[in-house]
């Protein structure tokens, strides 16, 4: 691998901003809605030690691989969507938003008698500090049956049908259904025959399913669990058992305000440091880095341009609001020109 030239990198990064539109991206994955409340949360409440949050606002998003859906759209490139919803409101929502956006849904299953997972999140505050707001609940909601198997395999085989007149293949995986393991084996091979790169966000209980791939997100409490689960002495090197167990190409795992980390199957490592000013919050993360990683290794960059392109967008997720945390392609492009600009003052 060649010695990393950030500036050189951030150059062909700005270019890819201008000249990524029109690159196709199969994707496949679970959805969910993200649901925000926001409120103030001034007082206990008097008869348990728990807050009691005013809510305010509430604001509500397609999350998971829709949410990748979204970003990659917002860069310009087409996308070939595969998942399910339930035929519920939060399905029609989820339905509503993508179309109204311009992203297509024809591959998006809808599945009668079944609940859309959605995950909803309490902010609060105390009043005279807005800017300092933080999670105080998660609550899941979803289905308590599995998928339908054959749901499963027509979206497989919608999505293999899509790889032909592909550039990248993105898998996200959050263990709902949609993604089975011969359907991901037959997927990221195909892609591998392709020369397309393929992109798995996987479930940790699920590695297997992304055996092959050419690069895998991880966070970094995912690596720690790994690294705890196979005794390994540092993170390194449960980084490289796990790319030799599961041949994968590489693992690029996000650390949020410690910044990035990409191993490679050779044995590399490039450490990218996060440069965000005032990191906010998290949610969002990997979701940037599949879709950076699909408009970078689609368009012909190499792994380590694509892992800075990724580092990049997440330090814009980390920037934003809690219910904001969508990449556009002019916040990216604005933060890369700082970066560049912040890069030529310090060598003068």
């Amino acid at each position: 691998m060649s010695e990393y030239n950030e500036a050189d990198s951030l150059r062909s990064l700005i270019r890819l901003l201008q000249q990524v539109e029109g690159t196709r991206v199969t994707l496949i994955g679970d959805v969910m809605l993200d649901r925000y409340h926001h409120g103030y949360s001034n007082n206990l409440n008097s008869t348990a030690p728990v807050p009691v949050l005013r809510v305010t606002n509430s604001e509500e998003s397609p999350g998971a691989a829709a949410h990748i859906a979204r970003g990659l759209f917002s860069l310009g490139l087409n996308v070939d969507f595969y998942s399910s919803v339930g035929d519920d409101d939060e399905g029609d929502v989820i339905i509503e938003t993508l179309s109204s956006e311009g992203i297509q849904t024809d591959g998006i299953i809808r599945v009668p008698d079944r609940k859309t997972l959605t995950k909803i999140r309490f902010y609060g505050s105390r009043e005279n500090l807005l800017d300092q707001s933080q999670v105080l609940l998660q609550a899941d909601r979803g289905p308590l049956e599995d998928l339908d198997p054959s749901i499963s395999e027509s979206l497989t085989n919608s999505a293999f049908s899509s790889l032909s007149s592909s550039q990248a293949l993105v898998i996200s995986d959050y263990d709902k259904g949609v993604i089975s393991e011969l359907g991901s084996h037959k997927l990221i091979e195909s892609a591998k025959k392709l020369g397309i790169p393929c992109i798995v966000d996987p479930k940790l209980t699920g590695l297997s399913r992304s055996t092959g791939a050419d690069i895998v997100i991880f966070g970094m409490r995912g690596l720690e669990l790994q690294k705890r689960r196979l005794m390994t002495d540092s993170l390194d090197e449960a980084a490289s058992h796990l790319i030799e167990t599961y041949s994968w190409g590489a693992l690029l795992v996000l650390g949020g305000v410690n910044g990035v980390t990409l191993h490679s199957s050779d044995g590399t490592k490039v450490y990218f440091p996060c440069r965000a000013d005032a990191p906010r919050q998290q949610i969002g993360l990997n979701d940037a880095a599949a879709t950076a990683l699909a408009a970078a290794l689609g368009n012909g960059l190499n792994i380590v341009d694509a892992a800075a392109f990724s580092a990049a967008a997440c330090e814009c997720v980390l920037s934003a609001k809690a219910s904001q945390e969508f990449v556009d392609s002019d916040t990216l492009q604005l933060w890369l020109e700082e970066l560049s600009w912040k890069l030529r003052i310090s060598d003068r």
